[in-house]
């Protein structure tokens, strides 16, 4: 069963998808201030605009974090 964990900002949620996060860290390299492992939750949306985080996670390379629309 796949858990895929929900991060709202503004009209977007960043999903992401642990089972199939391969660690590259391009999340972490391209926003850190979003991203930050050591971190509870790791993900801070409101750290970026919605076109960043739209950006990088269309860069993400094993399609572990994707987002929605509302």
């Amino acid at each position: 069963m796949e858990t895929i964990k929900e991060y709202p900002k503004d009209n977007l949620t960043v999903l992401w998808n642990q089972k199939k996060c391969i660690h590259a860290a391009v999340c972490v390299k391209s926003l850190p201030k979003v991203y930050n492992p050591k971190a509870k939750p790791w993900i801070t949306t409101e750290n970026a605009s919605v076109e960043e985080l739209k950006k990088q996670i269309d860069a993400c390379p094993s399609g572990a974090l994707s987002y929605r629309e509302s």
